[in-house]
């Protein structure tokens, strides 16, 4: 899954939740820095950047093979959680068989305070970064 499938699937995901007032990708919210994201708002905006790195062979001017396997799942996320614990949540409660993995920045050992985001790992080897902006 390319960054802007990624962000096609969340903004669908997102607008589906449950206390979410407003979602739209960054370039409709006015970011012309980041080509690809979400604006999301839930009482106040939050704002996150998507990333990717291809899958080990594969080229960008070829379309991304989906490769299925066992979703990474996990419950949806309270209404109250944390910015990246939500977007984390969401992602984990679709259950897309694409995604084989999704880890968030602020609980891997040593990384440094205040750094949130999530990497989500494919089963085709590809990743998508999204960091909090």
């Amino acid at each position: 899954m390319r960054p802007e499938q990624l962000q096609d699937y969340a903004l669908d995901l997102a607008k589906n939740t449950p206390g979410v007032t407003r979602v739209q990708t960054l370039a409709e919210a006015g970011d012309t820095k980041h080509p690809y994201g979400l604006a999301v708002s839930r009482g106040k905006e939050e704002r996150w950047q998507f990333i990717g790195q291809l899958a080990p062979g594969e080229k960008f001017d070829a379309p991304a093979a989906p490769v299925e396997g066992t979703p990474a799942s996990g419950p949806a996320p309270a209404g109250d959680a944390g910015a990246e614990e939500w977007l984390a949540g969401i992602v984990l409660a679709a259950e897309n068989p694409q995604i084989a993995s999704v880890t968030r920045w602020s609980t891997r050992e040593g990384e440094h305070p205040g750094n949130y985001g999530l990497t989500v790992d494919y089963h085709n080897g590809a990743r998508t970064f999204i960091r909090a902006l």
